[in-house]
């Protein structure tokens, strides 16, 4: 059975010292646990709701604090990557990219992400069923076979919630490569009028139970000290002394179920 694997830290990078704190955090967890951690932080928000949205500090310097917390760690890190001509310069700081949920059908994008040789994690769209994922593999495979992930995050159910589909991660299993769940993201309660995306955290843990008995690989979630002082989906990200409850027992149901 492979390790199983947690992509986690805050929605944005914010500045150097909280990053080295989550990091250090989750890892200690991790290492328990017998957990793989990849570090993850947006060193720029583009998909931001309202111009005037926090979108990052200054983009080299988040990018080195990607590269110094997984040096300093010895863990692996992960950043998104939004336009075709960005792998190529990140992919300096990263050991893996990530594809938007939004942009997993450009073409330009995942090609330019799998030419860099990293591993490239593809969030599905939220208008997309698991099965379309196929095609979004088949794009990053035609370049660096084996370097790829995908990563359920919700669908969009009306104008403000997404629904997860208890089935999606086994259908995307079928496509023989590793299948995260995002618990976080898919707590979300996007497009509210007042510009900034809701949520309901209380959820994540259900969802990511749910994710592990149906055979996720891995689990990406933001987690920060303090949430409601994130400059970025604060409604969303999981208070970082919650993870490790959660961990345990979905560690217990894995171990359950690979009996």
């Amino acid at each position: 059975m492979k390790p199983f694997f947690l992509i986690a830290g805050p929605c944005a990078i914010e500045e150097r010292d909280m990053a080295f704190h989550i990091a250090g955090k989750v890892k200690e967890i991790c290492d328990r646990l017998g957990i793989k951690y990849i570090f993850k932080g947006s060193y720029e928000k583009a998909n931001r709701s309202k111009l005037d949205s926090f979108t990052g500090i200054d983009k080299v310097e988040a990018l080195q604090i990607l590269k110094d917390v997984a040096d300093h760690y010895g863990i692996d890190n992960i950043t998104d990557v939004h336009e075709s001509y960005e792998p190529a310069e990140v992919a300096k700081y990263v050991n893996h990219l990530q594809i938007p949920a939004f942009l997993c059908r450009q073409t330009k994008l995942l090609l330019a992400a799998a030419e860099t040789g990293c591993t490239v994690n593809i969030k599905k769209g939220q208008f997309l069923s698991p099965e379309a994922m196929k095609f979004a593999v088949d794009k990053v495979n035609s370049v660096s076979e084996n370097k790829v992930m995908v990563c359920e995050r919700g669908t969009t159910f009306g104008y403000t919630d997404l629904v997860v589909d208890a089935t999606s991660i086994y259908r995307m299993k079928k496509l023989g490569v590793p299948t995260v769940m995002d618990c976080t993201h898919s707590v979300q309660r996007p497009n509210q009028t007042s510009g900034v995306t809701g949520g309901d955290p209380e959820l994540i843990e259900t969802i990511a139970l749910s994710a592990i008995a149906t055979g996720a690989d891995g689990f990406f979630m933001e987690v920060h000290p303090e949430p409601h002082k994130a400059k970025s989906d604060p409604h969303t990200m999981l208070q970082l002394d919650r993870l490790e409850p959660i961990l345990e027992k979905a560690m217990s149901i894995r171990e359950a179920l690979n009996k």
